[in-house]
């Protein structure tokens, strides 16, 4: 694969894994609107790798925190640190359950319509924008309960929808819960690493036999763009939380919706 290639597919999820706007949507795009070949399955690794990486930095504390706490639970201690360890935890299952049932009966293929992709890219986008306009809204990440957890963990297992937005549907349920912008985003990203980490540990046991010296390198490559990409949309919208609100992002997701269903609806 070209060096502009792999850039542009790191750049886009990088930019877009954890801004609500898609990014497993904008991924199934790229070759269907550019004519550009698919990625494949083991540069969706790579990629998701670099994001992963770009997640546990930004939130090192956090993610510190989660881990002694994981170690707290094992030694039969309940804490901050054991309450949000386990929170992550419980809000993992809904989607690994999902993704697996999805898998092994209708299958991933048969929901990577531009059609499908523009109605969740305009539907979630409104459904982001209503609960968000409700109010000054303050709970924190310490006012996190597991059944919370629950709650979003079930909110996050809709993002298997492509075009739905893995942080935007839960960055929409914890806004629907009374978080404040800055702390939905912040409960979004910390789910979205076990989240990442258990669907990227399943995709890389079915590609990594397939990987030669070459698509390693190119691997290798993407992942370290989409690392510094997701990064700087990680301190960019963090940063832009504390005065704006999620808007922005709506009406992209409106105009993009909009215009996927003019192209597929035009050309049907």
């Amino acid at each position: 694969m070209s060096l502009w290639h792999l850039l542009l597919l790191a750049a886009l999820q990088g930019v877009t894994e954890f801004l609500p706007i898609s990014s497993s949507g904008h991924l199934i795009l790229l070759p269907a609107l550019t004519g550009l070949e698919d990625q494949g399955a083991f540069l969706d690794v790579a990629v998701h790798v670099g994001t992963l990486g770009a997640v546990v930095v930004y939130f090192r504390s956090d993610v510190a925190a989660a881990l002694q706490g994981t170690a707290g639970l094992l030694r039969g201690r309940w804490g901050p640190q054991e309450r949000l360890a386990a929170g992550l935890a419980i809000a993992t299952v809904p989607v690994v359950l999902a993704g697996l049932a999805l898998k092994l009966t209708i299958g991933t293929d048969v929901l990577r319509s531009v059609t499908l992709i523009g109605w969740t890219t305009l539907l979630f986008g409104l459904l982001l924008w209503w609960f968000d306009r409700r109010g000054t809204q303050s709970k924190t990440i310490a006012d996190w309960s597991l059944s919370e957890a629950i709650k979003m963990g079930l909110w996050q297992a809709v993002a298997l929808i492509p075009g739905t937005s893995r942080s935007g549907i839960t960055i929409t349920g914890a806004r629907a819960m009374g978080y404040d912008r800055s702390e939905a985003a912040r409960i979004a990203m910390l789910m979205s690493i076990p989240t990442i980490l258990a669907s990227g540990t399943l995709l890389a046991l079915e590609v990594i036999g397939d990987a030669d010296a070459a698509l390693a390198r190119d691997g290798a490559i993407a992942a370290g763009f989409a690392f510094v990409a997701a990064l700087a949309a990680l301190h960019l919208m963090m940063r832009l939380l504390r005065s704006v609100s999620f808007t922005p992002y709506v009406i992209y997701r409106i105009i993009l919706g909009s215009a996927l269903l003019i192209w597929a609806y035009s050309a049907a």
